[in-house]
């Protein structure tokens, strides 16, 4: 497996790494967390270095998962998770408790996650979404204060805007932001991405398969599982999904003239744009991932990024990405 970069900060991980999210909760009922804990080591023997989490992924039980899969081969690793939603609430659901930033909520958040993934450090803590309430440079501090503490190795941010991160990376340099970034959702592109290039900052893209969609993983006639929350999304719904599967259709096209599959097209894709870019697609089969791993490898040509680009814009995607609620919660 290729190495990467993240930035200019030194922290060199797997040039593809692993969303751990849809291993406990979101996308229907959890996988089986004896077969999760199994994948995760695997993944290392395939290379893979980068292991995303976050404390409400479950909540809580992801970390668990990710913290008991990985301890036997926790220093081969990166380990990022996330901070900055309210889960002290009954429902325990990102949106509706709210979000939370606050310096005090932040230490508390690191400690608890250390524990629940059995390490004493994190090696790439987000703030998962920018909190309007906290000042970014107390965020930003309250961060600082934890890498001075050992507890925290670096700072990332997920899903902020361009003066958000660079009020943050004047306290404390920003390693990686986390972001979606794919074939079918390219606005960071015009704003984001230079700024990421001026201050040395990698980027981590997240659903880089567009959930599984530009996989194939769902077709145009697909019901989604009343757990599965892809449900809930304006680009999942049935009409989307029935206009959407245009784009599948034309990305597989591609993909065959290249001995391919789309999902490796789209992560080569990816590759392509900037060598500081590490995306993470999320799976729970090892199949899956061994097919998503050798995306590293694929040489695009000139051509081959033209033809890919011209596939995807001649489809409209219908939907957007998120409902308004969850939209507002980013900085983009």
């Amino acid at each position: 497996m290729q190495k990467r970069s993240l930035g200019t900060s030194g922290l060199e991980v797997s040039a593809i790494g692993l969303g751990c999210m849809g291993m406990t909760a979101y996308y229907g009922p959890g996988k089986d967390k004896t077969e999760m804990k199994s994948l995760l080591p695997a993944a290392v023997e395939q290379g893979v270095t980068l292991f995303d989490t976050a404390e409400v992924y479950g909540p809580f039980v992801n970390e668990e998962v990710v913290g008991e899969g990985l301890k036997g081969v926790r220093d081969q690793v990166v380990l990022a998770t996330k901070f900055g939603f309210d889960l002290s609430g009954p429902e325990r659901v990102p949106g509706a408790i709210g979000l939370n930033s606050r310096p005090e909520h932040i230490k508390q958040v690191c400690e608890q996650s250390l524990m629940r993934l059995q390490t004493d450090r994190i090696d790439l803590f987000y703030q998962h979404r920018v909190d309007p309430n906290v000042p970014i440079e107390d965020v930003a501090g309250a961060v600082k204060q934890l890498i001075a503490e050992g507890k925290v190795k670096h700072f990332g941010m997920s899903e902020a805007g361009v003066e958000t991160i660079r009020r943050a990376h004047a306290v404390q340099p920003v390693t990686a932001l986390q972001s979606e970034y794919s074939l079918w959702w390219r606005r960071i592109e015009s704003e984001v991405l230079p700024v990421l290039e001026e201050l040395g900052i990698g980027l981590v893209p997240y659903s880089p398969l567009g959930r599984g969609f530009l996989a194939g993983a769902l077709k145009g006639t697909s019901k989604l599982d009343e757990k599965d929350f892809r449900a809930k999304l304006p680009r999942f719904s049935p009409e989307a999904l029935r206009a959407n599967q245009l784009l599948v259709n034309v990305l597989q096209q591609v993909a065959e003239r290249m001995n391919a599959t789309a999902a490796q097209i789209c992560l080569a894709w990816l590759l392509a744009q900037k060598p500081w870019i590490v995306p993470i697609p999320g799976t729970t089969d090892l199949g899956r991932l061994e097919e998503n791993l050798a995306a590293a490898s694929m040489q695009l040509s000139a051509e081959d990024l033209q033809e890919i680009e011209g596939a995807a814009e001649s489809v409209a995607i219908l939907g957007e990405r998120y409902p308004e609620n969850l939209e507002q919660m980013t900085g983009l």
